[in-house]
């Protein structure tokens, strides 16, 4: 993984070995997906970042969970999944 050791937040007893996706050269066209898990102040950085986004070329939709203490339903997962090329998910607190 070019010398980088990213960790998994979850409950994993042995790290998995995974490999980078992909960047894209630019953000020009691409659909960027926001998820807010709706943890206090989310939200105000979630809106500088589409501020930011939206100056580098990219179309910004936004999405919330319900609630930070479960995953993102599969619903929520699969619109995402299905309408946009890179999500970021805000964690604040």
């Amino acid at each position: 993984m070019n010398g980088t050791t990213l960790l998994d937040p979850t409950a994993e007893t042995a790290p998995a070995d995974r490999e980078l996706t992909p960047r894209k050269a630019s953000l020009d066209g691409l659909t960027v997906g926001l998820l807010d898990i709706s943890k206090p102040r989310g939200d105000v950085f979630l809106d500088r970042l589409e501020e930011n986004l939206g100056r580098r070329g990219a179309s910004v939709l936004r999405f919330a969970k319900p609630t930070f203490t479960k995953p993102a339903p599969a619903d929520l997962r699969h619109e995402i999944a299905t309408t946009c090329d890179a999500v970021i998910e805000a964690l604040a607190d």
